[in-house]
């Protein structure tokens, strides 16, 4: 089966999304049943990455923008037109050219755009009426977790037999990370015990609320708070007392980064699926975590959960985690329960919906 997906999550700081697409396109190539190529629509910064083979990348230089306006008014140009034929077409981010033979699935990834439309990006909330129209055309929608195919059905009219739940997998590499070095904390200045948070500096992820409650906790009575990731946008979030903010690591650092830590803290008000959170069980990390319904599916029993709206419940959680012990079992267990979600499971999950749709 000759599958097209869009590689455009690859280019730049690869973020969740980036991560997805990496992961599934490495384990369908994998595989002797799916031989998928790699498509980009983009003025700048489109040379093939260097973990895209050779051939398997297909770069058209045309303005996304401009594109996704077309799409929306008049379904064209379509994928016939612009690209090699297929017999798949993977939109992977959210959104993706028209097709007139091969079926279009459509990875979607959350529905900020419509349960948060007050905290996403100008340019999100433009793209939301093609998100919607594409995922009622599609020939499947795929999701990365049962909570968003719920949302799917509910708000954009999708039926169910058309949803299919394709849960996202952790790199094996985080089962073995290490705590960083006193050599690499001390070029951060980090000190040797801290809480982390991991994400885009954005609203939706709440960190501005986690940045004030501890605060407000005291930093003699609350360890040392790092926040790790690229800038966003919104309210920016500051360093100061207690709180050290990092820009981007390169994997293996952040790996180390999230084994060191005495928690990772997930505030976020909203996720698709809350990828940090998987990748900190699979390190053995504590996590308290937002108590929404995804982190519960994603986390179950190897979380802890607070209601982060709540300033005064935040900053008692945070004071519980700080004075908290672990111990090496309950390490393993968040180890094991990470180990269930597997990239191959997740390409196994898609491929049976590219089968779903080929299948007549």
């Amino acid at each position: 089966m000759d599958v097209l997906l869009d590689g455009t999550p690859l280019l730049g700081h690869r973020t969740g999304i980036g991560q997805y697409v990496t992961n599934l396109y490495r384990s369908l190539r994998d595989r002797p049943d799916v031989t998928p190529r790699l498509y980009a629509f983009t003025i700048r910064h489109g040379s093939r990455p260097p973990d895209v083979h050779r051939g398997d990348w297909n770069r058209r230089v045309l303005p996304a923008r401009v594109l996704q306006q077309l799409w929306l008014s008049r379904d064209w140009p379509t994928a016939e037109a612009l690209l090699p034929r297929a017999d798949v077409l993977h939109a992977t981010n959210f959104t993706g050219p028209p097709t007139r033979r091969a079926p279009r699935v459509v990875t979607v990834h959350d529905l900020a755009f419509a349960r948060l439309p007050d905290l996403v990006q100008p340019q999100t909330l433009r793209a939301a009426e093609l998100t919607a129209r594409q995922a009622r055309a599609a020939a499947a929608v795929l999701t990365p977790s049962a909570a968003v195919a719920a949302e799917v059905q509910e708000h954009l009219g999708v039926p169910a037999d058309r949803v299919h739940v394709t849960p996202l997998g952790v790199d094996g590499a985080w089962a073995t990370a290490a705590p960083p070095t006193p050599d690499w904390r001390s070029r951060h200045a980090l000190p040797s015990e801290y809480l982390l948070a991991v994400g885009t500096r954005e609203p939706r992820k709440n960190l501005a609320a986690l940045v004030a409650a501890h605060r407000a906790a005291g930093p003699d009575r609350v360890l040392p708070l790092v926040l790790v990731g690229p800038p966003g946008w919104g309210a920016d979030v500051t360093a100061g007392a207690g709180v050290h903010l990092l820009p981007y690591l390169p994997a293996d650092e952040l790996r180390a980064l999230v084994a060191g830590a005495a928690a990772l803290v997930f505030p976020s008000r909203y996720e698709g699926f809350g990828l940090p959170a998987l990748e900190a069980l699979a390190a053995g990390t504590p996590v308290l975590a937002n108590d929404i319904p995804v982190l519960r599916e994603v986390l179950g029993d190897c979380g802890h959960y607070v209601d982060a709206a709540d300033p005064d419940a935040l900053v008692d959680a945070l004071l519980r985690t700080s004075s908290a012990t672990d111990d090496e079992d309950a390490r393993l267990r968040r180890r094991d329960r990470a180990a269930g979600f597997t990239w191959e499971r997740c390409a196994q999950a898609t491929v049976e919906a590219y089968r779903s749709v080929t299948s007549d």
